[in-house]
């Protein structure tokens, strides 16, 4: 099968493409089932030739295929080319894209199935997982950037899906042009790139880059910079954006305007996680740069306790779980900053499964509410519900880092390695002490989350009640699936890619930089690790975090009001989100309206208008005034003009003879 692996890898991406573009012009002709069987058939199609993939790159050892498509342009200096790279991390990357992608098609049918856009969703849908699919196969910087670009399009178009609600159409231009900052510094690292190496593939520049590690630029004169800092931080920007790290992560929490689906397929599977694998396919440039990763690691940590922090006040089911995105992005970039790649990236594998996992439940929640997503509105719903609610404890338990569940082993290897890390800044603590206190918020958010809408008193109205039941099988049935991965993924793959080879030849770290070799002395297995975490910080922070949510929601709900009141300065920073929204629209944007009505009224009305235009005018008109009075059409006038112009000049004369 694989003499033939280019086509098949084009298969993998033109699939869902081709169901895409059959869902969004087929029209009345496939109707709304030709829709989506045509997109799950598209979908599903790439997922088996994802796995068939992965089988030949990962079980069966073969080696990586890098090779070009088609050039699409060609110029005397270089070409820019369309090309696949699929190695170990690109195969797991399709699988996991493709998988939860799959999962969300099904489930859609349920959820959108009374929609008027159930057309128009599919093909969005479809279209974005072919843009993240040439995003993560890409093997060139041109490609990349394509797919990096066709997620941030088809996201504004999906966030601001039910377009007639104001809401939904200001989240989506928020995504958009949050994005189009970090993009801004992405493509100013790919420019820097192209001018230093010459070429925009990935082989040239990663083999060229040692070359180039005490190579400097002058951006302000008198001062030099590191050419490999410079790129990473660029490219890193960008990975800010698209990832939605401190301080670009503002436009993600308002994406929960769109349908659930494609909140589940954007935190789970494309968009977000596209940064996080950026970083970790470019570790040969970000290893040349120690300055880059600590920057990395600042953000990273940052993110993962301060994102996590809002989880706290948030009444909104879907909001509750996208800053629980938001903080485990967090960690996922931590891990990247300190050179643990492998373990952000399987830390991205295993949050796949169990974020899909716990949008879509939330999502069957909402269903089953009539569209209520108030989480004081619920309460009692395990009753009514039990597979939702069984799902919804398997996500919630992976996603605290429970022992044995899939995120425990991916987030304890990260939390392990920034413990580790050698380096002995500042940064390193902070970072340390913030992925820390993080499991603790971590767990009480989720907690609260889950025994507010599962369990203690019911808080919905008579008419809700009376219509309680579990949501059919088309949402149910990927919910059953998604938390069969989150339990058992983590056990299976922790030594191989995180203390193993799994991504040999794919992720590349210096020695100085290993700190998973220097772990991987000491874990040797997955009930190892569970053992060593009987005695660790983390396990006790998330049962403090669990227990606290029992005691706060369930034994003394009465207690959080009376904590709202006696912090109220901390609850409104938190509410208010930090004022980061303020800092944004009332102060860069505010601040860029006025300079632009500064500039407006004195470049444009007073110079432009008042003197160019307008002064010329009145200018010839005064001139013209003047001129009107001499021209009386007297002859004495004339003549008397001539005496006195002939008087002067004979003055000037006898003044000034030489002149």
């Amino acid at each position: 099968m694989f003499e033939n692996a280019h086509t098949l890898y084009l298969w993998v991406v033109l699939a869902p493409l081709l169901g895409s573009l059959v869902a969004g012009l087929g029209g009345r002709v496939i109707g709304r089932g030709g829709a989506h069987w045509a997109t799950i058939i598209g979908v599903g199609a790439s997922c088996v030739l994802s796995l068939v993939a992965f089988n030949h790159i990962v079980l069966n050892d073969a080696p990586a295929f890098n090779e070009t498509v088609y050039t699409w342009l060609a110029t005397e200096g270089f070409e820019f080319k369309i090309g696949f790279l699929v190695d170990r991390i690109t195969v797991m990357m399709m699988v996991v894209v493709t998988f939860v992608s799959l999962m969300v098609h099904i489930y859609t049918i349920g959820y959108m199935h009374d929609d008027p856009g159930y057309q128009r969703f599919f093909s969005y849908i479809s279209l974005f997982t072919f843009s993240m699919l040439m995003l993560v196969m890409a093997n060139n910087f041109l490609q990349l950037f394509f797919g990096w670009e066709a997620v941030g399009l088809v996201s504004y178009l999906l966030i601001g899906f039910w377009f007639k609600r104001d809401s939904a159409t200001a989240a989506s231009l928020k995504a958009f042009l949050v994005n189009r900052v970090g993009d801004f510094g992405f493509i100013l690292g790919i420019a820097a790139i192209l001018l230093y190496f010459n070429s925009l593939d990935y082989k040239t520049v990663f083999e060229a880059a040692p070359a180039l590690k005490d190579a400097t630029m002058s951006i302000i004169p008198g001062m030099d910079w590191s050419v490999m800092t410079v790129i990473a931080i660029l490219l890193f920007i960008g990975a800010m954006g698209k990832s939605a790290q401190v301080p670009l992560h503002v436009w993600l929490p308002d994406s929960m305007e769109g349908p659930t689906p494609i909140s589940a397929l954007i935190h789970a599977a494309t968009m977000v996680t596209a940064g996080i694998f950026m970083v970790a396919r470019m570790s040969p440039l970000f290893e040349l740069s120690a300055t880059a990763l600590g920057f990395v690691l600042f953000i990273g940590a940052t993110t993962a306790l301060f994102m996590g922090l809002l989880g706290l006040v948030q009444n909104d089911i879907k909001r509750v779980v996208a800053y629980s995105t938001l903080s485990q992005l967090g960690y996922m970039t931590a891990a990247l900053g300190v050179s643990a790649y492998s373990a952000g990236i399987f830390h991205l594998m295993t949050h796949a499964f169990f974020k899909a996992l716990l949008f879509l439940g939330a999502g069957s929640v909402i269903i089953a509410m009539h569209h209520e997503q108030d989480m004081r509105k619920m309460g009692g719903l395990r009753k009514y519900m039990p597979i939702t609610w069984i799902t919804s404890l398997v996500g919630s338990l992976a996603l605290i880092g429970a022992p044995g569940f899939a995120g425990f082993y991916s987030k304890d290897s990260i939390i392990e390695a920034v413990a580790h890390a050698d380096t002995d800044s500042w940064v390193q603590t902070y970072a340390y002490l913030c992925v820390l206190l993080g499991v603790f918020i971590t767990a009480l958010y989720s907690f609260r989350m889950y025994f507010m809408v599962f369990h203690g008193k019911e808080r919905m109205d008579e008419h809700t009640r009376a219509h309680l039941h579990e949501t059919p099988w088309v949402v149910t049935g990927p919910l059953i699936a998604l938390a069969i991965p989150s339990v058992v993924i983590g056990a299976m793959y922790v030594d191989s890619m995180v203390f193993g080879d799994f991504f040999k030849g794919a992720i590349f770290v210096l020695p100085e930089h290993d700190v998973l070799g220097e772990l991987a002395r000491d874990f040797h297995g997955w009930w190892p690790m569970i053992v060593h975490a009987l005695s660790q910080p983390p396990l006790w922070l998330a049962t403090a975090g669990v227990v606290t949510a029992w005691f706060l929601y369930m034994k003394r709900p009465e207690l959080p009001g009376m904590i709202q009141e006696k912090l109220q300065l901390a609850y409104r920073v938190l509410v208010k989100r930090y004022w980061m929204d303020e800092l944004y629209t009332k102060g860069f944007s505010g601040l860029g309206r006025a300079i632009g009505r500064g500039l407006w009224k004195i470049g444009d009305v007073l110079i432009i208008d008042g003197i160019f235009v307008n002064g010329s005018a009145r200018l010839v008109g005064w001139m013209a005034g003047v001129v009107r009075q001499v021209q009386t059409g007297y002859l004495y006038h004339y003549a008397f003009v001539m005496i006195v112009g002939l008087v002067t000049l004979v003055a000037v004369y006898v003044i000034w003879p030489d002149k």
